[in-house]
């Protein structure tokens, strides 16, 4: 019985104490009012009506646990601190909160002043954050305005989009004090801040312009931060906005059967990518796939690749136009295309940073830790170097709100456990299931293939040695991922071949075709976004490069390379193309199929004009 109880309150949320005096607290509740409080809906939350009508149009049914726990909370002007999983409702947690309450002021001020900032570590999270505010606010659309700073435009324009005091700015931290200090942007009388993910924002360097912000924000600011980890960076931030919120650890309750299913398969380095090439070529993983690499190259020699295989991909990175990432994202959304090869460029260098989060997920055991502290370390030097010439306000590990993905695969492997938590967040959000695969280069296969070596993989073991205890401390095991590499082999010389053909001149060249072409549909993107919205299929961006050498053979899969015992059901995927046409089907239907021959016999490609001799 009493296993039985405790097992059941693991299952619910926990609401933690803070370690500083004098926490808020908050009741534990009991079985009957947990029920009851599953039952809730967003009418029952106090919400403006209006915000209820736009909940409604985008059929939301019942508010997640972090939206249940945090919006009266936020309603009743407490300070929130909210930690919850990747897709579980973080945004509109804070979100639906802040339009209520501004709707509630202007119902009796109307007065124009900046009364909310948020602050966000990336553009990307910027853009998403920002399109929710659209959605939800879309029936009081006159009653709220809202403004966007992470764009990249003059110093004249970002004065002119503040100068109307709009009720909501969002930025990033750096941006918003630089408007700030130049008085284009006035947090006198502010009345909310908001920092989302909150435990990357110091990480990405903007500690100085939160120090500097919190000595400007009035003294009865609402703060609320929301975060995927509770880490010491969480600590810093309220120390430096001096607040003491209320402790949010939420977890949802996982019904059976559902998560992320984790599979470790190791390999040479080049084996890596045919792995890759025999995963998608025979379609062993259905569905969308987002692939992680260590570098921007590394997502261009991966994309000419698959080229030559005659597979479809587009690419993510910090050197894309922030048009072109947004829209990148959005057609995946969408179903327009399946594979994106993402480059996690800000793991690579904020290895060193990411440490402690380790040694805090898992407390006391250090064991085996002491070399991986003294690699973690030297890292960032050789990292740093690969951030420069690419956008310092991107991110796609965290925030981004990718929908619907089916598997995510750790080509490169990250540096740090709570990287690789976050990598696979991708997928299996909202309650749905997914499956994460992460590439392992063993020691003694480091630096065998020259050509696709990265000095990401130099401490995979250890890394993933980290993973798995940090897994098996919330109950998840990562199985090893198994291929029958003698079926597999069949396939290593179209690889061979294929590798080849991708040279660094190739690379280069791609990378700067990439971007040119990118930069002109960012444009275009400008332009036609708010006059065309339908009218954007010719801004695909998982066309092929062309410039490593194509082999049209590579395209298409022989029969006799197809794995025996799986022969059928794969050809039926595949599709094989043969030579000739299948002439079956075509007896006794003389006179309507082409013949040898027939073109002889026909006058009007054998007739020849001669002159007419006298």
């Amino acid at each position: 019985m009493g296993s039985s109880s405790k097992r059941k309150r693991d299952q619910t949320e926990e609401i933690v104490a803070d370690e500083n005096p004098a926490p808020t607290e908050v009741e534990q509740s009991t079985k009957p009012a947990q029920k009851q409080e599953d039952e809730t809906s967003f009418v029952d939350l106090g919400l403006d009506p209006r915000l209820l009508q736009a909940i409604a149009q985008q059929k939301f049914a019942k508010p997640t646990l972090v939206q249940r726990k945090a919006i009266p909370l936020a309603l009743n002007g407490q300070d929130v601190l909210a930690k919850a999983d990747c897709g579980s409702g973080k945004t509109a947690a804070y979100v639906l909160p802040l339009l209520s309450s501004i709707l509630k002021r202007k119902a009796t001020d109307s007065t124009a002043f900046t009364a909310a900032l948020i602050l966000v570590p990336t553009r990307e999270l910027a853009d998403q954050v920002f399109k929710a505010i659209e959605q939800f606010a879309s029936f009081c659309a006159k009653d709220i305005s809202t403004v966007k700073l992470t764009d990249k435009v003059s110093n004249a324009v970002q004065r002119a989009l503040l100068s109307n005091s709009s009720d909501i700015v969002i930025s990033t931290p750096a941006t918003a004090w630089h408007n700030v200090n130049s008085s284009a942007l006035s947090i006198d009388k502010l009345t909310h801040l908001i920092l989302d993910e909150a435990d990357l924002v110091l990480s990405y360097g903007y500690s100085e312009d939160l120090e500097n912000l919190s000595r400007l924000v009035p003294k009865g600011v609402q703060v609320m931060m929301m975060s995927a980890t509770l880490t010491d960076e969480v600590d810093i931030l309220k120390g430096i906005f001096r607040r003491d919120p209320t402790l949010l650890d939420l977890k949802e309750k996982e019904a059976e059967g559902e998560g992320i299913t984790q599979f470790v398969a190791k390999c040479g380095e080049d084996e890596k990518f045919l792995l890759a090439y025999v995963i998608f070529k025979l379609k062993l993983i259905k569905g969308k796939c987002i692939i992680f690499v260590s570098e921007i190259d590394r997502c261009y020699r991966l994309k000419l690749f698959f080229e030559q295989f005659g597979i479809r991909s587009c690419i993510l990175n910090s050197e894309l136009p922030l048009n072109s990432r947004v829209h990148v994202v959005e057609e995946f959304n969408k179903h327009v295309y399946d594979i994106i090869i993402a480059a996690d460029e800000k793991n690579e260098m904020m290895g060193d940073d990411e440490e402690p989060v380790e040694d805090e997920i898992e407390g006391a055991e250090k064991q085996g830790d002491g070399d991986d502290a003294e690699t973690e370390a030297k890292r960032p030097k050789k990292k740093a170097k690969k951030s420069k010439g690419g956008d310092k306000e991107y991110g796609v590990s965290r925030g981004v709100d990718f929908k619907k993905v089916s598997a995510v695969i750790n080509f490169d492997l990250p540096t740090t456990a709570s990287a690789y938590t976050h990598r696979i967040g991708r997928t299996a959000r909202a309650g749905q299931t997914g499956m994460a695969l992460s590439f392992v280069v063993p020691k003694d296969l480091y630096r065998k293939h020259m050509p696709t070596s990265t000095p990401a993989s130099e401490n995979d073991e250890k890394v993933m040695a980290k993973i798995i205890r940090q897994q098996a401390k919330r109950g998840k095991e990562v199985k090893p991922y198994n291929f029958n590499m003698k079926q597999v082999d069949p396939f290593r010389y179209r690889m061979n071949d294929a590798l080849r053909a991708v040279t660094k001149v190739s690379i280069r060249e791609a990378r700067t075709r990439e971007l040119r072409q990118e930069l002109l549909k960012s444009e275009k993107l400008k332009r036609y976004f708010e006059e065309n919205p339908t009218e954007l299929t010719h801004l695909r961006h998982d066309g092929e490069l062309r410039t490593a050498r194509q082999q049209a053979h590579l395209k298409h899969i022989p029969e006799y390379l197809l794995p025996k015992d799986g022969k059928q059901a794969l050809t039926s995927d595949i599709g094989f193309v043969s030579l000739r046409k299948d002439r079956k089907g075509h007896k006794g239907k003389k006179g309507r199929g082409f013949k040898v021959g027939s073109r002889k016999r026909d006058p009007l490609k054998t007739f020849r004009a001669r002159r007419k001799t006298k």
